[in-house]
């Protein structure tokens, strides 16, 4: 069953305009439209899967957030820049400078890798993951008991992230609602989500990675995720971009137009995303949004 939005999920304007039509190239090869919002900005699936139905378009072993498995050069490559992508999340929770010891929430921890390096740091770490598969690798590696879903979460924390997860999300104000309610006074919460605005979105267009139909239920920009915060009356202190990102979504987006992933030219796309992000406003094909109450 399909469920066809009406009202804008972030400003509830319910004048739109068609955007794009991309194909689902990961798991069942269907059509779904991408409208934006003549208000607010914010590009969303239109219709999409119901709660009921969704499940089966995770159903992928090349799905690697909830599988893990290293089936390709291209989950190899996935799994090599992780390490190094990991160390920089890492990194950047610690140059917050938090008032007192890390209490952290990682919302949609997949197969529990990041939290794994975050408990290693001696942080107080919970995990949220819906995938039961995903979850069951997760409680694995950090021996925790991870939650099923965002509405068991008790207590505050001084930091939560959500890696590439936002999007899948399918009430967006009633989920920013929720993390406000669990993050601390002077607490940090950090959401990375794709960049519809980058340059390489611009150049594969329909085949874009970052597009995800119909797994990501929306496609931000700077100002769509600006409108969001605003309306749940939170803060954004600083936006920092994921560079490894564009070489990744080029490998994927060139194997969904080409039947290939044309390593070099991949590399070359990668590369100009980036050099065009350095001098346009930031836009990287994926960025992070560090925000505060």
């Amino acid at each position: 069953m399909f469920e066809k939005i009406n009202n804008c999920p972030i400003c509830e304007s319910s004048s739109f305009t068609n955007f794009i039509i991309c194909e689902d190239h990961t798991v069942s090869r269907e059509s779904f439209a991408i409208v934006q919002c003549n208000n607010c900005g914010l590009k969303f699936t239109n219709p999409r899967p119901s709660q009921e139905l969704i499940g089966k378009y995770y159903e992928s072993e090349n799905y690697i957030s909830h599988s893990n498995k290293g089936n390709n050069l291209v989950n190899i490559a996935y799994k090599f820049v992780r390490k190094i992508t990991i160390q920089n999340k890492v990194n950047l929770i610690r140059g917050l400078k938090l008032e007192n010891s890390v209490q952290l929430l990682d919302v949609g921890c997949g197969t529990g890798e990041f939290l794994a390096a975050c408990i290693k740091k001696g942080w107080d770490c919970s995990g949220v993951e819906p995938s039961s598969g995903a979850r069951t690798q997760s409680e694995k590696i950090t021996k925790l008991d991870i939650l099923e879903d965002l509405e068991n979460v008790e207590g505050r924390f001084n930091v939560i992230t959500l890696w590439h997860v936002l999007e899948h999300l399918p009430d967006l104000n009633k989920v920013m609602g929720k993390l406000s309610s669990h993050l601390k006074k002077n607490g940090k919460l950090i959401i990375a989500v794709p960049n519809s605005e980058s340059y390489d979105a611009g150049i594969f267009k329909k085949y874009w990675a970052g597009y995800d139909v119909p797994r990501h239920f929306y496609h931000f920009s700077q100002e769509s995720m600006k409108a969001l915060l605003k309306r749940n009356k939170l803060k954004l202190s600083k936006v920092i971009p994921m560079k490894f990102d564009a070489y990744y979504v080029s490998l994927l987006s060139n194997r969904y137009k080409l039947n290939s992933p044309e390593y070099v030219n991949s590399i070359i796309t990668g590369y100009k995303s980036n050099s065009y992000a350095s001098k346009n406003n930031n836009n990287y094909s994926s960025l992070i949004y560090v925000i505060s109450k």
